[in-house]
């Protein structure tokens, strides 16, 4: 037998000890075969891995998960809450359509249900009173065990915010919501051993990754659908200033729905843990938009979402690198990744004028 983590499980395996969660409470029992709702269960209840019978299977071990000391004390408080409870129900509930509707789809070729992904995913939306509560929300539900169908549905949600940031209409809303839902399904055509590959990709893996661009649009291309959906799909990875793919366009050569699209996907993708790292905070991700240069995402676009974004931890308490916590009281138009903090004894430091010191993370 051998322990095998979560995202890597498949429909008939069976588990060779009692699936426990860490609070000590049984899930399944030992002997039962797996099955998609059973996996998405475990990973409801946020079990790692399981035991499961058979021989080893190469790439499918344990992989190393944050401890819970090093678990920010602020996101315990989140997970603890029943907004957060209630949050996360709903969110597996909604993935487990995605799932069915993207697996069908793609494997047997049926038409996707457009108005229930689109309704459970604007309900769900509208169950976040505000966007510090969305962002808060999505967050906190990332693992390392995160999927295509939780990549998404975060990005569709992300996408909506956006939206409702620069006063998208209803129709536009409703359409910028369904490009970041569809934009990765062409990855279920890519092999899961590349896709899902710890490590670096070779150049190979890399080539054949890419790939899912051109498989989503082909499986949106024809369907009853605004065509920026299709097109989002082929080349949200497209940058405007030519340094994306699958083309190397330039802004305005690329759809301006997949503009979109592609600065949730890059967010959503920062904030996600993964083996080699944990989540970064989103003053993190924000440098990190900065340093690698605004000038590949549409000016109007990632301005107005990192501007909200960091606007949204306004007087909130954050960590600084060299070990000292405060609070954000002004937010630098000029430098979003680095407000002013004030500490306990009622002084202040303006981050953008140290180089050396940035916010780790939100307390």
């Amino acid at each position: 037998m051998q322990k095998i983590r979560t995202n890597k499980l498949k429909e008939g395996m069976v588990l060779a000890e009692p699936a426990v969660t860490k609070g000590g409470q049984r899930i399944f029992e030992k002997g039962k075969t797996l099955t998609q709702a059973t996996i998405m269960r475990l990973s409801f209840y946020c079990i790692e891995s399981v035991m499961i019978e058979g021989e080893d299977i190469p790439g499918a071990g344990e992989a190393s998960e944050p401890t819970p000391a090093a678990v920010p004390a602020y996101s315990r408080q989140i997970k603890s809450s029943r907004a957060f409870q209630s949050f996360q129900i709903d969110h597996t509930l909604v993935l487990s359509t995605i799932r069915q509707n993207f697996e069908a789809c793609v494997n047997q070729g049926q038409p996707l249900d457009i108005p229930d992904l689109l309704s459970k995913v604007k309900t769900l939306f509208g169950s976040c009173k505000t966007s510090f509560d969305l962002f808060n929300m999505l967050h906190n539900m990332h693992t390392s065990m995160d999927s295509i169908y939780v990549h998404c549905l975060n990005v569709s949600l992300i996408c909506r915010q956006l939206g409702k940031w620069l006063k998208f209409d209803s129709a536009k809303s409703d359409l910028i919501t369904l490009c970041g839902l569809l934009h990765d399904i062409g990855k279920l055509k890519v092999p899961p051993e590349i896709l899902d590959k710890p490590g670096k990709y070779t150049d190979e893996e890399f080539d054949l990754v890419k790939l899912h661009t051109q498989y989503g649009y082909d499986l949106l291309k024809d369907l009853p659908l605004d065509a920026h959906v299709a097109r989002a799909a082929l080349s949200h990875h497209e940058r405007c200033d030519g340094s994306g793919y699958p083309a190397g366009s330039m802004q305005d050569d690329t759809d301006i729905c997949a503009l979109i699209v592609a600065i949730a996907d890059v967010y959503d993708a920062m904030t996600a843990a993964r083996a080699y790292r944990s989540p970064l905070c989103p003053f993190e991700v924000i440098e990190r938009f900065e340093k690698e240069g605004l000038q590949k995402y549409h000016p109007k676009y990632i301005l107005a979402f990192l501007q909200h974004i960091a606007a949204t931890y306004q007087n909130h308490r954050v960590l600084l690198s060299d070990g000292r916590s405060g609070n954000i009281v002004m937010i630098n138009r000029h430098a979003l990744s680095k407000p002013i903090i004030q500490f306990d004894d009622t002084s202040c430091i303006d981050l953008s004028y140290e180089s050396n010191l940035s916010i780790q993370k939100v307390l």
